[in-house]
């Protein structure tokens, strides 16, 4: 991490944007910077934390499970993303785990300072409310595609949400795709997945680029 101040992080953070000079001041003054090594727990499922963590660097994924230790993947985090507010908001357990996937920096906010930003800024209110609202709809489209989908359109689905265009405007999904991950998103087993995986690159859906890299190719997938 470079040697920033927090006012200076703080300013870089879109959650922060609508924060007057002096009350980006005096939230410098209360945050904290933390990072997690690859493997460690931000928040854990069913415990309590009195902070907000947002991403400055790296990567995070937010698992749930069940008690008999089976994973789901509901998302991935990455830089200005944020966690722990419904905790703080509603004084309830995580309903999920977060977990670092690569080496994450992260400013710590505390429940009091997070709260009294809240009440003093409305506009940061509405973004924490539109936050909210995002991983609503985002869960929403989950379900349905768990519940109306087969595996083959569930895991063209996460094929697209993950890939981003490149300069010349190719879908790319730039990180290497784990079909155990792609498997607990989608709800699956892993082989499964994997024969999905080959079907596609067989009907030229997606094209496997040397480091593990994909590039999406076509939209339309085969009707399983």
């Amino acid at each position: 991490m470079t040697m920033l101040s927090n006012l200076d992080l703080i300013r870089r953070v879109s959650l922060f944007s609508t924060l007057t000079p002096e009350q980006g001041e005096a939230l410098a003054a209360t945050v904290s910077k933390k990072r997690f090594k690859r493997g460690e727990i931000l928040v854990e499922q069913g415990k309590k934390t009195d902070a907000l963590y947002i991403v400055l660097t790296g990567r995070t994924r937010v698992v749930m499970a069940d008690n008999k230790g089976r994973e789901v993947i509901l998302a991935t985090l990455a830089s200005g993303d944020y966690v722990g507010e419904m905790s703080l908001i509603d004084d309830a357990p995580h309903s999920a785990t977060v977990v670092a996937d690569q080496q994450v920096d992260v400013l710590v906010l505390g429940r009091d300072s997070f709260l009294r930003c809240l009440g003093e800024n409305l506009e940061m209110s509405h973004a924490v409310m539109r936050g909210l609202v995002q991983r609503l709809r985002k869960a929403s489209e989950n379900i349905s595609s768990l519940a109306l989908m087969g595996v083959y359109g569930r895991v063209a689905k996460v094929l697209l949400d993950s890939a981003e265009p490149d300069a010349t405007g190719a879908l790319m999904i730039r990180d290497k795709v784990s079909r155990q991950d792609v498997a607990k998103m989608v709800g699956a087993s892993r082989e499964m997945v994997s024969r999905v995986m080959k079907d596609f690159e067989e009907q030229g859906f997606v094209q496997l680029l040397d480091g593990g890299a994909l590039r999406v190719v076509e939209r339309r997938v085969h009707p399983r």
